[in-house]
């Protein structure tokens, strides 16, 4: 219950967008212990060496962007080229990476007929591995086939581990999905939603976590969060910061940022993965027209609230566009 518009949209940020803190901190802890149990295996005689200094954290979860609940969390665990004094090199064909194998893959049985590392066999591997931990109830491959998924005993989260190499040249090698390797580096992602949300004074990242929301409650065709994040960093990076920012009209305004920018391809900002917008032209205008019609009602919530001053109308319209789980009007 909320007797102002702030009121209501603090209390729907806390009870039913943002992660609760005690579960984050309990996400951290465990995910830190499985870490370290993947650590414990390195040099195991059936597993790589554990490049445990270049392990990384990725995905929403890291970024900071995750909303309720919390389904998945994700990491990248990097093995170490060197195996048995014996160095893995790799080459690049056709846009496809391949990994050249040393002994040690030869006498685990995880190279291709052609001698290369085979991704899909090193993720069986690793969950082969983590199918021997207590914690966790089950192993499997993800259906991306470029991750294993960890499920867990005690808590409702899922671990998708995506085994990687890092380069001599600077990027990760982790599975394409079909038995091979392809590039990436998720460090750019990390380091950019962190500058752009320093620019604007810490304020995106609840911004970031309504549109998931919003993108969430599929009024439209859902956008991947992935591609939803980029599409929103782009608009903030052309943005200057302002002396107030209140996340209402924030949200307000990217909403119709949005319905513009979905017509447009998105660049992998990792210059890897090419255009990440793979909705045909129709589906964009699907969306569009759904991200301008609730930026229409966001619109009339807010001049409800700023030139009518009519607070319970406003939190009633903002209600039409977050759904039943946002705040009712109190005297």
């Amino acid at each position: 219950m909320a007797s102002t518009v702030n009121e209501a949209f603090e209390e729907f940020l806390r009870d039913s967008v943002r992660l609760d803190p005690n579960t984050t901190k309990t996400a951290r802890a465990s995910r830190d212990n499985l870490i370290d149990n993947i650590i414990a295996f390195s040099g195991d005689s059936d597993f790589f060496n554990v490049y445990d200094s270049m392990n990384l954290l990725f995905g929403s979860f890291a970024r900071r962007t995750k909303i309720r609940p919390l389904d998945d969390i994700d990491l990248m665990i990097c093995l170490s080229a060197t195996s048995e004094d014996q160095r893995r090199s790799y080459f690049e064909m056709s846009g496809c990476v391949f990994i050249n194998g040393v002994g040690f893959d030869a006498k685990n049985s995880l190279l291709t007929s052609t001698g290369h590392l085979n991704s899909t066999k090193v993720i069986n591997r690793l969950i082969n591995k983590l199918s021997s931990l207590s914690d966790y109830s089950k192993a499997e491959m993800h259906k991306n086939k470029e991750a294993a998924t960890l499920q867990l005993r005690s808590y409702p989260w899922n671990f998708d581990i995506v085994p990687c190499f890092y380069t001599d040249t600077g990027f990760y090698l982790i599975p394409d999905g079909y038995g091979n390797w392809k590039k990436t580096d998720p460090r750019i992602d990390n380091d950019r939603i962190t500058s752009v949300n320093q620019k604007h004074k810490g304020k995106l990242l609840d911004v970031i976590r309504l549109m998931k929301y919003w993108n969430n409650r599929r009024v439209t065709l859902r956008m991947d969060s992935y591609l939803l994040e980029c599409m929103i960093l782009s608009v903030y990076e052309g943005k200057s910061p302002q002396d107030n920012y209140w996340v209402d009209l924030e949200f307000r305004d990217l909403l119709n940022a949005l319905s513009s920018k979905i017509y447009n391809d998105v660049p992998d900002p990792k210059g890897y993965q090419g255009n990440l917008n793979n909705f045909s032209s129709t589906d964009r205008l699907k969306i569009a027209l759904a991200l301008k019609g609730a930026y229409l009602k966001a619109k009339e919530a807010a001049d409800l609230e700023l030139t009518g001053k009519d607070q319970k109308a406003s939190i009633q319209k903002w209600a039409e566009v977050f759904g039943s789980a946002f705040p009712k009007y109190t005297e």
